[in-house]
């Protein structure tokens, strides 16, 4: 049997999330006028752009670590990648959603949605890998109990029925995860 290279899997994570981002820019359209007012009207699209910017690039830079530590890969860790890769292909089409309805209640829960799957697919995917690498690995040792990724997915349970007191509340759960990864598990770079 062939072993299944974990450096095309990463290049094609890779390639997946830059087209993400790529679409993700291409939505942000140029003010009509020269002065900042002209960008008012764009706040909700730019504010939901960086917000959605920041997401895809923890979990690329999360993702990057992870298979750093990954030492093996079969096909079960192939498809849950792919898990992964589907929930935050959908990440433009909810921030289009979201930001062009100035952060109206059902967008802003359907964000949380895809944030909650991205998450579960993500904590998927660990799983996998730890399983396939034994609960000594680098990455089990690192990921530990993984309060941070159960914590992320508890806030954005609470976060999508948060909506129906005020959609902002909902963004700010989404913001305060998203400081929560922001540095990525350095236990795995040191390994």
């Amino acid at each position: 049997m062939v072993p299944i290279s974990k450096t095309r899997l990463e290049a094609f994570s890779d390639a997946v999330l830059a087209v993400i981002i790529t679409i993700m820019v291409l939505e942000l359209r140029v003010p009509h006028g020269t002065s900042l007012d002209a960008l008012l009207p764009l706040l909700p699209v730019i504010l939901g752009y960086c917000l959605s910017f920041i997401y895809v690039g923890i979990y690329w830079n999360n993702h990057h670590h992870m298979l750093h530590a990954t030492q093996h890969i079969d096909g079960s860790i192939m498809w849950a990648n792919l898990h992964l890769l589907f929930w935050l292909s959908l990440v433009p089409f909810v921030t289009g959603w979201a930001s062009e309805n100035h952060f109206a209640a059902l967008p802003v829960a359907m964000y949380g949605v895809v944030l909650l799957m991205a998450a579960i697919a993500y904590t998927i995917l660990q799983w996998r890998i730890i399983a396939r690498g034994g609960a000594e690995s680098l990455l089990a040792r690192a990921v530990g109990h993984d309060l941070k990724g159960k914590a992320s997915i508890v806030l954005y349970a609470v976060a999508i029925p948060a909506v129906l007191a005020s959609p902002w509340i909902s963004v700010g759960v989404y913001v305060l995860v998203a400081f929560l990864w922001l540095v990525p598990d350095r236990r795995i770079e040191k390994g």
